[in-house]
């Protein structure tokens, strides 16, 4: 019995550290398959840097917002998903087996600052690909970056330290079913190597079900990507009630779920009809953890001056108070902290709870519907009259800010 101690040791140790920690799931949806044809960027992030804010910026040819990381932005020029003020949008995700990297060396230590510098230069696709080409090589770069524009564009390009691979989700050689989905591997690396496959295979079973139907919509991915906690490796579904008391503790093991422990964001930026004009480009942006967050839209138009405070930097939090809120209730749910590794259990009926409807995400799945149903009738409006007005997204951020405050100050007592 005691000689089997070390290899059980070892065992858990490899399903704990299973995946490295900067994971992300993504997804590129050209505007065939969504119910009002404007195309779609989604990116779940999974990183070291989970208190994170949105940030505007001026740049050099466009000005744009993104998401970044509040313990080293304005310091370090990086950005993980934002659009600019031509209707351009750049994500990425790591990719971890198109490159041989050598010992010491970060793997895609430029990925953040490419979208950075992207955003404030590039204005479609096209200008996307003739960034990558003129850049110096070697990159350092490893990622699979996701990309849409104003004109329709929505493209993924897998790219490495000197080369490139580009996907058109509007062609269907490339995308048969419309979107392009990816986590931590590359489909032009090596094969069966890399992270994310269960992953993948959830967001790929999700989305394919969805643009069969037309029906790929930023609050579809919220909450049955953003929030899913099915695996496909195991055959279930923590949301079926089965793992809940009083049929289980209300415990179980964060592992190749989408949402995990180290997911600081999750963001939609839905694009626009050809012929709309780029500021109607909406940046759906939820920060912190997805079943403990609320999605709130957001648009670079008067983002100098009009971001609402809640997703901006706090200065005494050192993140938006949307992040560290999020964060806050997650912390509750990930609280069995009795030794190395134990961070890896939920406290699932804390999170989720059907017959008593006290969970984080039953309390907070109505807030979020709330946020949807005041946007969508005034962002229509916009559309038909041509344009954004200032005046009316003041009035919106005004709600959320205090719709969305009061509901975690409830939750937070």
């Amino acid at each position: 019995m005691m000689k089997c101690i070390p290899f059980m040791l070892s065992l858990l140790s490899a399903f704990m550290l299973a995946e490295p920690l900067l994971a992300c799931t993504s997804a590129v949806v050209s505007g065939k398959v969504t119910p009002d044809g404007r195309p779609l960027l989604w990116k779940h992030r999974d990183t070291d840097f989970v208190r994170n804010h949105v940030a505007y910026v001026k740049g050099e040819k466009y000005d744009f917002i993104a998401d970044v990381n509040s313990s080293n932005f304005p310091e370090l020029k990086e950005a993980w998903i934002g659009t600019n003020t031509a209707g351009f949008a750049l994500m990425n995700t790591q990719s971890y087996n198109l490159v041989e990297v050598k010992d010491e060396e970060e793997r895609g230590v430029a990925n953040g600052r490419v979208i950075y510098r992207a955003l404030e230069v590039c204005a479609t696709v096209e200008d996307f690909r003739h960034f990558l080409d003129t850049i110096a090589k070697p990159s350092m770069i490893e990622a699979n970056f996701g990309v849409i524009d104003a004109k329709g564009g929505a493209a993924l390009f897998e790219v490495d330290y000197y080369k490139y691979t580009m996907y058109d989700a509007n062609d269907p050689k490339d995308a048969p079913y419309g979107y392009i989905a990816r986590t931590n591997f590359s489909f032009t690396g090596k094969v069966n190597e890399g992270a994310g496959y269960v992953r993948y295979m959830e967001a790929d079973q999700v989305l394919m079900k969805a643009s069969a139907t037309g029906g790929i919509t930023p609050q579809g991915i919220f909450n049955d990507l953003s929030r899913s906690f099915r695996n496909g490796m195991l055959g279930i579904d923590l949301k079926s009630g089965d793992f809940n008391c009083p049929k289980r503790s209300g415990w179980f093991v964060d592992h190749d779920f989408i949402p995990r422990s180290g997911t600081s964001c999750s963001v939609v930026v839905q694009g626009v009809k050809s012929g709309e004009k780029a500021e109607l480009t909406t940046m759906w942006t939820l920060l912190g953890y997805p079943p403990t967050g609320v999605a709130i839209p957001l648009w670079v138009k008067g983002a100098d001056k009009q971001l609402p405070p809640m997703v901006c930097l706090d200065g005494k939090l050192a993140a938006a108070p949307l992040s560290d809120w999020s964060l806050r209730l997650a912390d509750n749910v990930y609280c069995y902290n009795q030794g190395m590794g134990t961070n890896r259990y939920l406290n699932w009926e804390r999170l989720y709870s059907p017959t008593r409807g006290d969970g984080y995400m039953t309390q907070l799945a109505p807030v979020e519907a709330a946020v949807f149903r005041l946007t969508m009738p005034v962002l229509n409006n916009w559309r038909k009259q041509g344009g954004l007005s200032i005046d009316e997204m003041q009035t919106l951020y005004r709600e959320f800010e205090n719709s969305v405050r009061k509901a975690y100050e409830s939750l937070l007592e």
